[in-house]
């Protein structure tokens, strides 16, 4: 059972067990009556405690928003990332909350997804605000693309404005579904074209020096080892590494069972590295991390609980300044994983399965070829590059 900030249990809306609850009726309450917060019965006055995803970064801006994923799922303590404490008009906060719950339970989306498109339409709520727009039934199409010129201006990357105009056509057509709204004004919302952008890929010999980095002497480096070798093995992005439970890995069979976005399910294989990497793990390090609490989690942390994302891009990123090969992420991994697979003479479907993409497109951006490649293929293959590479052979 979830609990409180307070401690102890309590009911939240919609029957769902959780540390969020309304004041008792005619309790000292300091917050308006109906407003979901957690709070403790303990005294006459009810104590009130916000969680850290509720905390605004600024001391004078009030919290005037309930992180609607802890409310509904009881995750009292967790923060959010990425949440944010919002003052909008109140139109706008009633539309917010109906699609936070939408998002909660009918989709089911996880916390950071429910985070980043809350704080996609709370800023599109706040540029409307100070147009006087108080309200999504007053918003037109030339105020939209009015905002995303805006986010242009303020600096904001090609793909983080394409992101917030999905954001904002899904919004809209969500209150256009539910009868909140009679006409969809961004059904027509364009969204602005992205300049394509090569990952940056590890050459094999990088990626060993990478993986060769963690001390395996100390039961944090058998986990930084066993964490590298999967990242690179099944090409699994690192929240699907972290949360990763025991029995989703079948060292005997050389698989691993992962749950990428939405929940879809793949199984993956195992190369004969990564499985000793996570038996000397499994053997030696977990036991030692685990401080012999009861977890189902594969990776722990040094305090025996789920090994965060943060901290496995820390372990990553350390383990490139150890190899010196300078700044690596756990997708650069992924990267990694798939253009070699490729390489290798792959074919692009079976990489689109292996990497859970629902679209084929996004596994053909893996497709470019290395500097190395294109010298070769140019050397080979342009009549000049053959003449000249000839007559320095005939010299």
């Amino acid at each position: 059972m979830q609990r409180g900030h307070g401690g102890s249990p309590a009911t939240g809306v919609g029957g769902i067990r959780g540390g969020w609850a309304t004041p008792p009726e005619g309790s000292c309450a300091p917050w308006p009556p109906g407003d979901l917060r957690p709070w403790c019965p303990r005294g006459s006055t009810p104590r009130w405690q916000p969680p850290s995803c509720l905390r605004s970064n600024s001391r004078t801006r009030p919290l005037t928003t309930l992180c609607v994923y802890h409310r509904l799922r009881g995750v009292s303590t967790r923060p959010l990332p990425g949440a944010v404490a919002t003052t909008v008009a109140p139109a706008w906060q009633r539309a917010l909350t109906t699609f936070e719950e939408h998002l909660v339970l009918q989709r089911d989306a996880s916390p950071h997804t429910v985070a980043a498109y809350v704080r996609d339409v709370t800023d599109l709520a706040r540029f409307c605000d100070d147009l006087a727009v108080v309200s999504p039934a007053e918003v037109e199409l030339l105020l939209l693309r009015r905002y995303l010129a805006d986010l242009g201006e303020r600096g904001l990357a090609r793909a983080t404005v394409a992101r917030r105009a999905s954001t904002v056509r899904t919004f809209f057509r969500f209150l256009v579904r539910t009868g909140e709204l009679e006409r969809d004004p961004a059904s027509l919302l364009g969204t602005p074209k992205q300049g394509r952008t090569l990952p940056r890929v590890l050459r094999p010999e990088q990626v060993a020096a990478l993986i060769l980095a963690p001390d395996l002497t100390t039961p944090q480096g058998l986990r930084d080892r066993a964490l590298l070798e999967l990242l690179y093995a099944t090409g699994a992005r690192v929240s699907e590494a972290c949360g990763l439970d025991l029995d989703a890995v079948d060292l005997p069979q050389g698989l691993v069972r992962l749950y990428g976005k939405g929940r879809k399910e793949r199984i993956v294989p195992l190369g004969e590295p990564s499985i000793d990497a996570l038996r000397a793990y499994l053997d030696d390090g977990r036991p030692a991390l685990s401080n012999g609490t009861a977890t189902d989690a594969l990776l722990l942390n040094g305090r025996g609980g789920r090994l965060g994302t943060r901290d496995a891009r820390s372990v990553v990123e350390r383990a490139g300044r150890v190899a010196a090969v300078g700044h690596v992420t756990p997708h650069t991994l992924r990267h990694s994983y798939a253009t070699h697979l490729l390489e290798g003479g792959a074919d692009l479907r079976a990489v689109q399965e292996l990497l859970g993409h629902a679209s084929l497109a996004t596994t053909q951006r893996y497709t470019h070829l290395s500097r190395g490649q294109l010298v070769e293929i140019h050397a080979t293959a342009h009549p000049r590059a053959r003449s000249r590479r000839n007559g320095r052979s005939g010299r």
